[in-house]
């Protein structure tokens, strides 16, 4: 008999909450789960979940780590993680300890506002949970003041302003999320200061051992080396160096081409092809951007 490794699938809030031996919903798109009621079988969900909805968590305390794509995260501080509908999620160890809640939605809950479009530009809901919001004891207040305040409102009689309520919950939710990201940008500027060298470093090991035979280096690449997803990458050096990663990959890109074409030795398409470009002609028209001059004319400078 073939076993089934897929992830388990929820389409509907009813099936995720009778899942987790909790009762139906108060609203068929929108709940909050308390992880103190949950009751469930752990091996149910031994190859992973995704759902649907939008799902954001806030937990105090988590005993047992989780993994997210290929990175494990320990949650024992507690703070609030972020996952988009069909993304993976996976629980590696049978004992854990609960505390908190989470919120999903639907997006058919939030298709009649403009907080559709909106929450797509949230770059967090494509942070791995490695990379998961750490919040103060006060800020901490803040959020479960919000998950109460939609809980409140989900638990009240439905009415033609229950959705109005709760969609500008859900949006002060998303607001003070994106400034705490940005307070923890400032507060872990050490650790985000290591992890620029460490870009800095895996670029010039790049461009020194491969010599091309990879191609051009990637966002993607360099944030798995990381350990980071891409969009965290270069929201953190956004935030500590106004370039995001593909800006600093290109910077980088420049200043070995210069070093490079300084060499008489090698022809423009010589470099081109030891960048890791397919064409030249991709090169030629990145450098000339970037300097305002062709390969050709700044080797003249040399001249």
């Amino acid at each position: 008999m073939k076993t089934n490794h897929t992830p388990v699938h929820f389409r509907s809030l009813s099936a995720l909450r009778e899942a987790m031996g909790l009762s139906a919903p108060l609203h068929p798109l929108i709940t909050i789960v308390n992880y103190e009621d949950v009751n469930f079988d752990p091996k149910v969900f031994e190859h992973g979940t995704k759902s649907d909805f939008y799902k954001i968590s806030f937990k105090i305390k988590f005993k047992g780590k989780v993994r997210y794509g290929q990175g494990y995260y320990d949650f024992e501080e507690g703070g609030l993680s972020f996952v988009a509908p069909g993304q993976v999620l996976m629980f590696e160890q049978e004992e854990r300890t609960y505390s908190g809640m989470s919120l999903h939605i639907h997006p058919d809950f939030i298709r009649p506002y403009s907080l559709l479009k909106k929450i797509k530009n949230y770059g967090f809901f494509s942070y791995a949970a490695s990379e998961a919001l750490y919040l103060s004891e006060k800020e901490k207040k803040t959020i479960m003041d919000v998950f109460e305040n939609i809980q409140s409102e989900l638990n009240e009689r439905i009415d033609h302003f229950s959705q109005d309520v709760i969609i500008s919950q859900i949006e002060l939710l998303l607001t003070y999320s994106n400034r705490f990201y940005n307070r923890q940008f400032i507060t872990r500027k050490s650790v985000n200061n290591d992890l620029v060298s460490k870009m800095e470093d895996l670029l010039d090991e790049y461009f020194d051992k491969e010599k091309g035979i990879k191609g051009l280096p990637t966002v993607e690449y360099i944030a798995s080396q990381l350990n980071l997803t891409p969009r965290y990458l270069s929201d953190m050096l956004r935030h500590h160096t106004g370039q995001s990663a593909q800006q600093h990959i290109h910077e980088k890109l420049i200043e070995k081409a210069k070093e490079y074409l300084s060499e008489e030795h090698l022809s423009v398409s010589e470099t081109a092809y030891q960048l890791g470009f397919e064409h030249p002609q991709s090169f030629n028209k990145l450098f000339k951007n970037k300097t305002k001059q062709t390969p050709n004319q700044y080797r003249q400078s040399f001249q």
